[in-house]
């Protein structure tokens, strides 16, 4: 399939998973709910809003802050 063309599905997909990204949902949930079996495949879905990214990223869990 080419960039130009999607199918209505992906672009349901993708509208759904920028919708929970904007509602605060995490991408293991939006993972769960497009049935993902990776999150590197959430990630593609999720990764058109970078700015909103940013506000909802979480710190890892253990990582020291920069």
């Amino acid at each position: 399939m080419s960039r130009r063309c999607r199918s209505g599905s992906h672009i349901f997909r993708h509208s759904g998973a920028t919708g929970l990204l904007r509602q605060g949902a995490s991408l293991q949930v939006i993972g769960e709910v497009l049935r993902h079996r990776s999150i590197d495949t959430t990630a593609l879905y999720a990764k058109v809003d970078i700015g909103l990214l940013q506000q909802v990223i979480r710190p890892w869990p253990g990582a020291t802050s920069c």
